[in-house]
């Protein structure tokens, strides 16, 4: 059985100078490993690429919107399946997914964000990080879509509360939605990592067929950073808001790569960063 999204914990509450034992609910959070396996001379290699910490739900499309992201697939046929895994002698505990790629996809994970990060002789600054999207080829973003009125965009903040089941219950995880120009909530996740929360959003998109997503924008609960608008970019999402505050950082690559960045979202308030011609 996989595992569930909240757990059950013994807490004491004190209210108001009065203390009781009470049953209370959390948020899981538990590591998940992504691997990547090719195949060379009809044999299977599996490579390691990350593990992260996140909410049990939505494991494959974490895993897809992670790989999408880092430029390690850019098509859904670029893999035969995505699976749970186990090493010989271990129980199942569905912390392991495998990605496996056909035959004649290549593997490139020199090309990751991580791996530049870590080669660059410049360090890890802003360039280089503006420097590492450039070198994937993300794609040409449109320059006027989607227009997004701003009473439209005031309503989202609550549309998108209204889906969190487990924030309800734990006050615990973030959240990400994907919205059409009319409002419409195409897709949204939860989980205790923001940025598994965009993965598993855009990787559901990325399963379903559907990138580029030029006529959407993307809502996350929390701050947006640069890693945020660089998955966004990647998805070909040309408008980012965020509940919280953007980092400079962020503010830097919408207005590098020509997208919108509203920040403090809250209800009619919010402050635009960056492509206001894209807010009606």
């Amino acid at each position: 059985m996989k595992k569930s999204s909240t757990a059950e914990a013994r807490v004491r509450r004190v209210r108001d100078g009065h203390s009781a034992e009470a049953e209370d609910v959390v948020a899981v959070e538990e590591p998940l490993e992504i691997r990547v396996v090719e195949s060379r001379a009809g044999h299977e290699h599996s490579h390691s690429v990350a593990v992260t910490m996140r909410t049990p739900g939505d494991d494959f499309a974490l895993a897809a919107g992670f790989l999408f992201a880092e430029g390690v697939v850019r098509r859904p046929d670029d893999f035969w399946r995505i699976e749970y895994c186990v090493d010989p002698g271990q129980e199942q505990e569905y912390n392991v997914v495998s990605v496996v790629l056909r035959d004649k996809v290549p593997l490139e994970l020199s090309r990751t964000l991580r791996s530049f990060y870590t080669t660059s002789s410049c360090g890890v600054c802003g360039k280089a990080t503006l420097d590492a999207i450039k070198v994937r080829e993300p794609p040409t973003l449109p320059n006027t879509r989607p227009r997004i009125a701003a009473k439209t965009l005031a309503a989202w903040p609550d549309a998108l509360r209204a889906e969190q089941s487990v924030f309800a219950r734990t006050g615990g995880l973030h959240a990400a939605a994907i919205f059409r120009e009319d409002g419409t909530q195409v897709a949204h996740t939860e989980d205790v990592g923001r940025h598994n929360a965009v993965d598993k959003v855009i990787g559901g998109r990325f399963l379903e067929d559907e990138m580029p997503l030029h006529d959407c924008a993307m809502l996350v609960s929390g701050r947006a950073s640069f890693e945020i608008l660089q998955k966004a970019l990647m998805a070909g999402i040309p408008f980012v808001a965020a509940i919280g505050a953007p980092s400079s950082l962020a503010v830097d690559t919408a207005k590098e790569f020509g997208m919108t960045l509203v920040g403090f979202l809250r209800g009619a308030s919010f402050n635009v960063y960056a492509g206001p011609a894209r807010i009606a």
